[in-house]
C-alpha cells in the first residue's frame, strides 16, 4: 500500500506548462519522420494516407479555461486503474497472508531495504518510499497503456485548419508523449528534493552547497552545483519524453511500412523501454534525494 499513499497528492498538480523536444535516443528517427509527415500532409491527395505525427497533445476541449487534452484523459484512466487496484489489494490484505500477499510483501520489503541502505536513514526511507513507488507505477502504467487497443486509434475527425480535409484527433494518447506531463513530474520531484534537503540539513547548510564564499574555487563549485540543480528540469523531463515519444513514432513508421510483422517485436521492445524509463526516473529521484540530504562536509 506504500505505492498509492501519495498518489492523489502527487498527481493533483500533474499538468503544468510548456512545449516540446526529443532526446538523443531515437532522435534521428523522430526528426526524419516529422519531416516526411510535413511533406505528406501538405499534399492534398495524401491528406488521409500519410504518417501523422503530432508533437503537442491534441486539445479536445476546456473546463473553466483549463485545456482538456487526450493525454490528460489517458492520465485520468491510469489514475483510476491505480486507485482501483489499491482498493482491491487493500480489501484482500490479511493478517495471515496467502502466497500472493507474501510475494507482494517481500517485494515491498526488498525495495524498502534498498531505499533505506541508499539513504542510510530508515525514517527518511519510509517517508520517500510512497513517492518513489507512486512515480514508478504511474510512469510504467502510462507507458504500458500505450499498447492497449484504442489508445491512439479511437477518436473523431475535425476540419483541418490548414484546409486539407479533416484531421483525426485520438481520444486517448500515451501520457508521456506530452512534455507537459514529464515536465510536471520533474517539477514535483525537484521540489521534493529541495524540500527534503532543506528540512534535513537546515536552510543555511543546504544553501551553502550553492553559495560558498570561503574561496574562489568553492564559489565556482557552488555555481556549478546550482546550474546542475536547474539542469535536472531539462534532463528528467526530456529523457522520459524523448524516449517514449520516439518509440511511438518508430512503431508508427514500422506499422505504416511493414504492418503485422515488425510492429509486434518493436512493441515488446518498447514495453521493456517503458519499464526501464520508469525505473530510471525513480532511481535518479532516489539518488538525487541522497545527494540533497548529504551534508556537504561529509560528501567530501
Amino acid at each position: 500500500m506504500y505505492a498509492i499513499a501519495g498518489l492523489t497528492g502527487m498527481l493533483s498538480s500533474l499538468f503544468a506548462t510548456t512545449a516540446f523536444a526529443v532526446e538523443e535516443s531515437h532522435a534521428v528517427v523522430a526528426q526524419g519522420v516529422a519531416t516526411t509527415t510535413a511533406l505528406v500532409e501538405h499534399a492534398p491527395e495524401a491528406a488521409h494516407t500519410g504518417i501523422h505525427v503530432v508533437l503537442a497533445a491534441e486539445r479536445l476541449g476546456s473546463f473553466m479555461g483549463i485545456p482538456i487534452t487526450n493525454t490528460l484523459i489517458t492520465a485520468w484512466v491510469v489514475m483510476a486503474i491505480l486507485i482501483g487496484l489499491a482498493f482491491m489489494v487493500r480489501r484482500r490484505l490479511s493478517l495471515v497472508p496467502g502466497k500472493l500477499q507474501l510475494v507482494f510483501e517481500e517485494v515491498i520489503e526488498f525495495i524498502h531495504g534498498f531505499v533505506r541502505d541508499t539513504l542510510e536513514n530508515d525514517t527518511l526511507a519510509r517517508k520517500v518510499l510512497p513517492l518513489l513507488l507512486t512515480l514508478f507505477l504511474f510512469i510504467f502504467f502510462c507507458n504500458a497503456l500505450e499498447f492497449v487497443p484504442g489508445i491512439g486509434s479511437v477518436g473523431f475527425y475535425q476540419p483541418d485548419p490548414a484546409g486539407h480535409g479533416e484531421v483525426f484527433h485520438p481520444l486517448f494518447r500515451s501520457v508521456n508523449t506530452d512534455l507537459n506531463v514529464t515536465l510536471a513530474l520533474t517539477i514535483i520531484v525537484v521540489l521534493v528534493i529541495e524540500f527534503l534537503g532543506i528540512i534535513t540539513l537546515g536552510f543555511f547548510t543546504y544553501a551553502g552547497k550553492f553559495i560558498n564564499f570561503s574561496s574562489p574555487v568553492n564559489f565556482f563549485v557552488g555555481i556549478i552545483e546550482l546550474v546542475g540543480e536547474l539542469a535536472r528540469l531539462v534532463s528528467f523531463s526530456f529523457r522520459l519524453f524523448g524516449n517514449i515519444f520516439a518509440g511511438e513514432v518508430l512503431i508508427g513508421v514500422a506499422t505504416f511500412f511493414v504492418p503485422y510483422i515488425l510492429p509486434s517485436g518493436l512493441m515488446a521492445f518498447e514495453l521493456f523501454v517503458g519499464f526501464v524509463q520508469a525505473a530510471i526516473f525513480t532511481l535518479l529521484t532516489l539518488f538525487f534525494i541522497k545527494l540533497a540530504v548529504t551534508n556537504p562536509h561529509e560528501a567530501h
